[in-house]
């Protein structure tokens, strides 16, 4: 099963032609912002090849990787990536434990091309509940990656929208028993400011792989107007080509934000 893993990783990519048509329709002047990513289907890519799932997870940090240097290369400033939900801890122990270990491997060999790329990683999520190891590897990161700012990685790890949200409330109603918030001060942008990517734009384009139509618990507050892309590929087939796809397809929206757009005769 290993050997299998390894031939796929060692297996040259074809210049894939379409590649730089697409590079050719995006609009510099209109990209979003901020990308995020819901990186889905590593574990039945793995079955479809006959290994196990924790090789799913191990392919998918090439496509985090191509899809990090791309957003460096358009000019991107955000990019958030699903990579452990607060309901992952339901699968079986020795998956949990390989996501673990990936993450830790994942940062100690990404480290120096991040840092060479100007990426800044940011976690978002419960991280005191991650093992040890986990946490110092991100912690070290973090500080490694402080004074960059070509592109803001914002790594969820054990993150769940709605935990984020109760983590907000949390403080907010902290904050106010102790005098510091008075309660008609709490508005849209002050909730905002209590969420894990305070200070950062909603995302603008959200891309989730492996065919599924669901939000999973992510970015919900984030994402209230943000543009959605599907796509039936499985998180380790995910290259460049997806991801100028759909932010070809992204550029050719017409974004409202519940209003009427340019066109003000246009019907709803």
């Amino acid at each position: 099963m290993i050997t299998k893993l390894l031939n796929w990783l060692r297996m040259p990519r074809r210049k894939n032609r379409g590649v730089e048509a697409l590079r050719k329709k995006i609009d510099p002047a209109r990209l979003p912002v901020h990308v995020a990513i819901i990186m889905d289907g590593n574990g039945r890519w793995a079955a479809r090849r006959g290994l196990p799932r924790s090789a799913g997870h191990r392919a998918g940090v090439e496509s985090l990787r191509e899809t990090v240097e791309l957003c460096c290369e358009l000019g991107i400033k955000y990019l958030t990536v699903y990579a452990f939900s607060t309901e992952n801890w339901k699968r079986p122990a020795e998956e949990v434990n390989t996501l673990m270990n990936l993450l830790v491997e994942y940062l100690e060999r990404e480290l120096p091309r991040l840092q060479e790329q100007g990426v800044r990683l940011h976690p978002i999520g419960r991280l005191e509940d991650l093992p040890p190891h986990a946490r110092e590897a991100l912690a070290k990161a973090v500080a490694v990656t402080a004074a960059n700012d070509r592109l803001i990685l914002n790594l969820a790890i054990n993150y769940g929208g709605r935990d984020e949200i109760t983590r907000a409330a949390r403080r907010i109603a902290r904050d106010v028993c102790q005098g510091r918030v008075k309660i008609e001060e709490i508005d849209e942008q002050l909730v905002a400011s209590y969420l894990d990517t305070a200070g950062q734009p909603d995302p603008d384009l959200l891309i989730r792989s492996s065919g599924e139509q669901r939000m999973s618990n992510f970015l919900l507050w984030q994402s209230a107007y943000t543009e959605f892309w599907l796509t039936p590929v499985f998180w380790p087939d995910f290259r460049r080509q997806h991801l100028l796809e759909a932010i070809v397809a992204y550029q050719q929206r017409q974004r409202r934000f519940g209003g009427l757009g340019n066109n003000q005769t246009e019907k709803n």
